[in-house]
């Protein structure tokens, strides 16, 4: 179990880092091929989503890493699975319906939070 917890964090957190940081680095104009919503959130909202993507896959690596509050990493997961479905919300609301990725992390989330309670 705790292999298959490194594998699952380790994928989310590479994602996350990667999003996080695109969001929090390029402009609107860079991001609107990719990420079709945001014009609808202001630019601060938006860069600190980016920043709460990058410390939440920091918040599934490091606690288990160190051993310093493991617990940390099932309340980064938790945040995740949140994240996401307020993310599903946006894209429908907004009358996107590609949310296959959303759905998809979300589902990834949920099993690292039941991992990571056997950490």
């Amino acid at each position: 179990m705790n292999i298959a917890y490194w594998i699952v964090a380790g994928l989310l957190a590479v994602f996350y880092v990667y999003a996080g940081t695109l969001k929090v680095s390029r402009s609107r104009d860079q991001l609107r091929p990719m990420m079709a919503w945001v014009d609808r959130v202001p630019l601060p909202a938006l860069r600190a989503l980016g920043t709460v993507e990058i410390l939440g896959a920091a918040g599934l690596i490091l606690p288990p890493l160190t051993g310093i509050a493991p617990s940390l990493a099932t309340a980064a997961a938790i945040g995740f699975v949140l994240l996401q479905t307020g993310a599903i919300t946006v894209h429908l609301t907004g009358g996107d319906r590609r949310i296959a990725l959303n759905a998809g992390l979300a589902a990834t989330a949920a099993a690292s939070v039941w991992l990571a309670t056997g950490l």
